[in-house]
C-alpha cells in the first residue's frame, strides 16, 4: 500500500511539474533596443558626446582616431586594449593586450571594430542586443547597454 501511494505521488509530482505555465516573460528584441537607445542618446547629451554615430545595423560609436587605411575584414584575429563599462562608467572588464577573432565575440565588437584601422580608437556604445542580450553574461545583467573603448593595436585579415 506505501509503494502505491508512493509512486502515486510521484505521479502526481511529475504531472504537475510538466503542466506548470511557463511564467518566463516574452523577449521583444525591438522593443528592448528602442529602450537601450534613449538611454545611449541621453548618455551623449550628458556626457557632451557631440560626434555621436549610428549605423544603419543599430549600434552607437565614436571615433576616437580612425587608424592607417588598412582595414579589419570578417573573421579577423585583433589584438586590441580596452576598457569595458556600464553607463555608470563602472569598468567590468579590461585588457592592454587582448587577441580575439572577431567571429568569436559579440556582436557589437563584429561591427564595430572594422570601423577603425590599426592604430585607431573608437567608443562603442552597444545596445544590449548587440552584447550580452537578454540572458546577461557573468556579472553583466541582462538587458544591459554596454560602452567600451577599444584601441586596435593590430589586426590580421584572414
Amino acid at each position: 500500500m506505501k509503494k502505491v501511494f508512493l509512486l502515486g505521488g510521484l505521479f502526481l509530482l511529475v504531472l504537475a511539474a510538466c503542466s506548470k505555465k511557463d511564467d518566463t516573460p516574452s523577449y521583444d528584441a525591438l522593443a528592448q533596443y528602442r529602450i537601450d537607445s534613449t538611454k545611449i542618446v541621453a548618455y551623449a547629451a550628458a556626457n557632451n558626446i557631440t560626434n555621436l554615430q549610428h549605423d544603419s545595423l543599430g549600434i552607437f560609436y565614436q571615433i576616437v582616431t580612425r587608424g592607417e587605411s588598412d582595414s579589419v575584414k570578417g573573421a579577423a584575429s585583433v589584438n586590441v586594449a580596452y576598457i569595458g563599462s556600464f553607463l555608470d562608467k563602472k569598468v567590468f572588464d579590461s585588457s592592454y593586450n587582448a587577441n580575439f577573432d572577431l567571429n568569436r565575440v559579440i556582436p557589437g565588437w563584429t561591427i564595430g571594430i572594422p570601423k577603425i584601422g590599426k592604430g585607431g580608437e573608437i567608443n562603442l556604445f552597444l545596445p544590449s542586443y548587440f552584447a550580452y542580450g537578454p540572458q546577461g553574461q557573468g556579472s553583466i545583467p541582462g538587458n544591459t547597454v554596454l560602452v567600451f573603448n577599444v584601441k586596435l593595436k593590430d589586426f590580421t585579415n584572414k
